[in-house]
């Protein structure tokens, strides 16, 4: 992740782009921490309802896509 970060107002939650996203459009997340919750949402369309999981289920996933 970059330290490219994006506030949204309506849910005070910090998000952050992908240091793989460009500046030209094309399919990227953004993902936002909460104390007990991780939110995902696409980076082009921020006003749909995020994906959201909880930290312990994030993390996993997260462990288990750095072993592949």
């Amino acid at each position: 992740m970059s330290t490219d970060r994006h506030t949204d107002q309506s849910h005070d939650l910090a998000w952050f782009k992908s240091s793989y996203s460009g500046t030209s459009g094309g399919d990227c997340i953004e993902v936002a921490a909460s104390a007990t919750a991780v939110h995902v949402r696409d980076s082009k369309d921020a006003t749909r309802a995020p994906f959201t999981v909880e930290v312990g289920s994030w993390s996993r996933f997260v462990g288990f896509v750095a072993q592949a």
